[in-house]
């Protein structure tokens, strides 16, 4: 809201001083002349009304002797051009205005993102339960190794329990490394 603010008291201000009078650079007659006998081309450019935008009123001074300006002259091509400084201004002004708010709201967001993100629960506790599987199957391939072989029915549940947990575990991780890099 400020910033429409300030863009409308920048306008208001650049607008009035341009409707009391045109400026100079708003207005203006172009007469563009080819090369004429030994006398190079070259480029007018003068503030004259639209009524004076002919060779004779641009071109100062004239390169040609006095029996020569009308053959110079009709070589010659004036245009009449107009525009507006102020709106120019205006426009440039507001694009600053929006390209200064979006780097200012970019540095507010770079700063206060770290303070609102917090860490995913989910992430970290499958990251835990990585970690935990990774020294319980180390710790069950070491019993089973040098201990005696798993004889009860409860011992090859848990057996079977914790080859399925692995298995989820992997499951796990392969669905959230594929969501990662889709992502």
């Amino acid at each position: 809201m400020k910033i429409l603010f300030f863009a409308v008291v920048m306008g208001c201000l650049l607008v009035l001083p341009a409707q009391a009078s045109k400026s100079s650079e708003d207005i203006r007659c172009k007469c563009i002349c080819p090369p004429y006998r030994n006398i190079s081309g070259h480029i007018y450019n003068q503030n004259v009304s639209q009524k004076d935008c002919n060779c004779l009123h641009v071109v100062d001074p004239m390169p040609v002797p006095g029996h020569d300006v009308e053959a110079y002259c009709l070589l010659c091509e004036c245009k009449y051009e107009e525009r507006s400084t102020t709106t120019i201004k205006v426009i440039i002004v507001i694009y600053l205005s929006v390209v200064g708010a979006l780097l200012l709201y970019m540095a507010f967001l770079m700063l206060v993102d770290p303070l609102i993100r917090k860490p995913d629960a989910y992430t970290e506790q499958l990251h835990n339960e990585e970690e935990n599987e990774d020294a319980r199957s180390m710790a069950a391939a070491a019993t089973s190794l040098g201990g005696p072989r798993a004889n009860t029915v409860l011992e090859r549940m848990e057996g079977a329990q914790q080859r399925w947990k692995l298995q989820v575990q992997e499951q796990r991780k392969t669905v959230f490394d594929r969501h990662k890099m889709l992502s």
